[in-house]
C-alpha cells in the first residue's frame, strides 16, 4: 500500500488565500460566499465592508435574434431576445451598463380592479415554473397576489369586491379569496 504524501497538501491555506486576491475597498482578503441568489466573491471582512462581485465563470443570458428596428427606451441601445435561466426575454444590448429587460410575453390584465391599493389592475403572470397566477401590477408597491383566477363578483357574506374561480372535483365553485371569510358557491 502507498503512503500519502503529506507536504503536498501543505500549500493549500496559502494558495486559497491568494485565488480570489485582494479586496479593492478596505484590502481585506476575498472568498466565495453564498446568498439568496447564489454564490458570490466578497470581502471576507463583512459587515465592516460590503464588496462583492459575481462569479465569472456563470453564464451569461444567450443572444438569439436581435429585433430590427428596436430602441431601448432606457439607452437608446437595440433590443435582442436573450434565452437567460427563466427562459425567453427582452434585453439590451448595451448590458452590464444598461439593465433594460421586459417580458417576451406581454401579462393580461384582466381589467379587474386591484381591491387592496385600488388603484392597479389583476393582472396574469407566470412564476418561473411555468405557474400562472394573479398579481397587482402596482407591484412592488402593492404586493396582492392570487393563484386563481379572478372573478368581478362582490362576496355576499364578507363585501370583498372579488372572488376566484375554482374547478373542483365537484364542478366549478366561487370563493371568497379572504382567508378569515371561506365563503364558496356552486357556478352552474
Amino acid at each position: 500500500m502507498s503512503k500519502i504524501d503529506h507536504s503536498l497538501f501543505t500549500g493549500t491555506k496559502t494558495a486559497l488565500k491568494e485565488a480570489f486576491g485582494h479586496c479593492p475597498e478596505c484590502g481585506g482578503e476575498l472568498g466565495i460566499k453564498r446568498g439568496k441568489n447564489g454564490a458570490f466573491i466578497g470581502c471576507l471582512n463583512y459587515p465592516q465592508c460590503d464588496y462583492k462581485k459575481t462569479l465569472s465563470h456563470l453564464p451569461s443570458p444567450e443572444v438569439i435574434k436581435e429585433i430590427e428596428g428596436s430602441e431601448c427606451p432606457e439607452c437608446g441601445g437595440i433590443l435582442v431576445i436573450k434565452k437567460g435561466r427563466y427562459g425567453l426575454f427582452i434585453g439590451c444590448t448595451h448590458f452590464p451598463e444598461c439593465h433594460h429587460h421586459e417580458p417576451i410575453n406581454k401579462s393580461d390584465d384582466t381589467q379587474i380592479m386591484c381591491p387592496v391599493c385600488k388603484e392597479g389592475h389583476l393582472v396574469a403572470r407566470t412564476n418561473k415554473f411555468g405557474k400562472s397566477f394573479f398579481a397587482c401590477n402596482g407591484y412592488p408597491k402593492c404586493k396582492y397576489i392570487l393563484n386563481s383566477p379572478p372573478v368581478k363578483r362582490t362576496c355576499p357574506k364578507c363585501d370583498w369586491p372579488i372572488m376566484v374561480e375554482k374547478n373542483t372535483s365537484q364542478g366549478r365553485i366561487l370563493e371568497c379569496p379572504q382567508k378569515q371569510c371561506h365563503h364558496k358557491e356552486r357556478v352552474e
